[in-house]
């Protein structure tokens, strides 16, 4: 079986701080926005790897979603315990001073952990949890 990961999603909030955020921050770069207002799936990924995308979507866009769910997924957003993500970089100290120097909200400084991971934590314009480890 020959199966790789294409895309993964996070919500969003505020499609055009999201943007800001991975394009003007992280340096992804923008791939497509579809839709309008708040309303956009917006897919970004790094630059160099055309085959990895994070889709930025609405999330309680699905008709399916009820007004009980929809509150719920708005109260865990704002809490920042929606979504997240874990990405990698090979200068964890650089990528931390400049996503810090951008204002993002700081959950953890870089940290090396008892099990040998260092990383790093903010969160993104929706409140995602977005984390950074350090590649060896």
């Amino acid at each position: 079986m020959d199966i790789t990961i294409h895309t993964s999603v996070l919500p969003h909030d505020d499609p055009d701080a999201s943007v800001a955020f991975y394009r003007d921050v992280l340096g992804f770069e923008v791939r497509t926005d579809v839709g309008s207002g708040k309303m956009r799936w917006i897919t970004v990924g790094p630059a160099g790897q055309p085959s990895t995308s994070l889709l930025l979507a609405p999330p309680a866009a699905d008709p399916g979603v009820t007004e009980d769910e929809r509150r719920m997924i708005a109260e865990m957003m704002a809490k920042g315990t929606y979504g997240w993500i874990l990405l990698a970089t090979k200068d964890l100290d650089a990528t931390f001073a400049q996503v810090q120097a951008a204002d993002a909200e700081v959950v953890q400084e870089p940290t090396r952990h008892p099990y040998g991971i260092r990383d790093c934590a903010f969160r993104d314009p929706a409140g995602n949890l977005v984390r950074i480890q350090e590649l060896a």
